[in-house]
């Protein structure tokens, strides 16, 4: 055991440039994801209910009628499930500006992505890097107040749902609290990149 301490506490810059490449290969591949349609589709709940970024939609605010009869946000009548494709869906996104903030968005996240990495040898980049990608997840986090999709619904059934809202996180609140990962890891080569730039 102390030998593997030993040996860890020696590792630390590696470990730093391992977080690097980490944040690296998740922007890098959500980001270019956002080129693809069904990723497009999947952010509208997150966008369109954000203070930060509605107002880049052409539907924001807007409501509709369901098969209920009950007025709601009229972009859940218009949602493909992942592995789904319904074209007045399509067309209605397309009509949102979904796919134009869509691609946006990505070139932003893949460009963090190379901040980032490229930090392993230049500071000064990987200090921007780090605080970008500090500042982009905590408008990630802002989700948990601002998206109704992140905690579980209550849709009923044979008995009332047991576990709903906060703080029953659904499968897209889960994605975005893993953020807190991001974050931490952002502020953490920043700082290592700031003493890097000190040095010099």
């Amino acid at each position: 055991m102390k030998r593997l301490a030993q040996i860890l506490a020696t590792q630390q810059t590696n470990f730093i440039h391992l977080i690097r490449i980490a944040i690296f290969i998740v922007m890098a591949w959500i980001g270019g994801l956002k080129a693809f349609q069904y990723e497009a589709d999947g952010i509208v709940p997150f966008v369109i209910n954000s203070p930060f970024m509605k107002f880049f939609y052409n539907n924001t605010g807007k409501t509709a009628t369901n098969e209920k009869g009950e007025t709601v946000a009229q972009y859940t009548l218009y949602k493909n499930p992942e592995g789904k494709t319904v074209q007045k869906n399509i067309d209605w996104h397309k009509e949102n500006r979904t796919y134009l903030f869509s691609y946006g968005l990505g070139t932003v996240i893949c460009s963090i992505g190379i901040l980032v990495l490229l930090g392993i040898w230049f500071p000064k980049i990987g200090f921007v890097g780090g605080l970008l990608t500090f500042g982009m997840s905590i408008v990630t986090l802002s989700f948990l107040v601002t998206t109704p999709e992140v905690y579980v619904p209550n849709l009923g059934g044979d008995f009332p749902t047991p576990q709903h809202g906060f703080p029953y996180l659904s499968g897209a609140g889960r994605l975005v609290l893993k953020d807190v990962i991001m974050l931490a890891g952002g502020l953490i080569i920043a700082s290592d990149s700031a003493k890097k730039m000190i040095k010099q």
